[in-house]
């Protein structure tokens, strides 16, 4: 399983021989693991390594998994890891209890390392095809041409995937792009730092929050191209940008042609089917 070494999976486990067992196990299938002794250790830790996973006992002294769950739900940093329970009793109150606050799934205890790797596979893989939809169905929308005799305005649904725990992230990027904003601005609209939200946005998306707001500034700019007789001067400023070069510089890395050459070929497009 070497081609999971790049997941990070968190263990919170009172039971220091029974959690040493776990890290050991993933440690030599490649994973890099993250061990805590209870559930406020574990809280913290999740918030500030993002584990790809969290596999969490129940029974613990000062917190049980039940509540320690619940916390990682209500926080929307966390909020979308994929949580496997270990229990030593699966009675029907505490399964129905565990999906209820939003448990992926459950091991009893005593379980294998085999029956954990699996149980991990199973969730990383779902997870996967869940973050793919969203990236494809965003990268979709991003390269659709825009249709003739659109406005100007663009439908902010279009251009943001569609992930509740980013949307107050994207909502201010939405609400300042043509500002001249930056990662600082939004990670200190959002109250986070800006390493941090870096690594948030791209861990749920696969992009950066800088690319988000270039994107964003990019679907306006073809809009504005296409449909407005503004000079390039005109719309970097009404962009955010400083200078025209540094605008015409990222549509041409984003389009592969200057914005002057897109505006020809995508008006000469409209023109014709206008006449047509």
């Amino acid at each position: 399983m070497m081609h999971e070494s790049s997941k990070k999976i968190l263990i919170i486990e009172d039971n220091a021989i029974t959690r040493n067992i776990f890290l050991d196990g993933l440690e030599a299938e490649g994973f890099d693991t993250i061990g805590a002794e209870n559930g406020s250790v574990g809280i913290l830790k999740a918030q500030e390594c993002l584990p790809d996973l969290v596999i969490c006992d129940i029974m613990m002294p000062d917190m049980d998994g039940f509540a320690v769950l619940s916390m990682l739900r209500q926080d929307p940093v966390t909020a979308i890891m994929p949580f496997i329970f270990l229990t030593g009793s699966a009675s029907h109150a505490s399964l129905r209890k565990g999906m209820e606050l939003g448990a992926d799934d459950y091991l009893t205890k005593p379980c294998t390392v085999q029956q954990l790797l699996r149980a991990i596979a199973i969730r990383l893989e779902k997870q996967a095809k869940l973050m793919q939809y969203w990236y494809t169905a965003c990268c979709q929308n991003l390269s659709a041409p825009v249709a003739a005799g659109t406005t100007s305005s663009v439908d902010s649904e279009s251009i943001f995937p569609s992930v509740p725990q980013l949307k107050e992230v994207f909502d201010y990027i939405e609400a300042h792009y043509d500002q001249g904003i930056t990662l600082c601005d939004v990670a200190e609209a959002v109250g986070y730092s800006s390493a941090y939200l870096t690594n948030r946005v791209a861990k749920i998306t696969g992009e950066t929050v800088n690319v988000w707001i270039v994107k964003r500034r990019m679907s306006a700019a073809r809009c504005l191209l296409q449909d407005t007789d503004q000079t390039i001067e005109q719309i970097a400023s009404a962009l955010g940008y400083q200078n025209a070069c540094h605008f015409s510089r990222q549509f041409r890395q984003h389009h592969g042609i200057p914005p002057q050459t897109w505006r020809k070929e995508h008006q000469m497009i409209r023109h014709c089917k206008v006449e047509v």
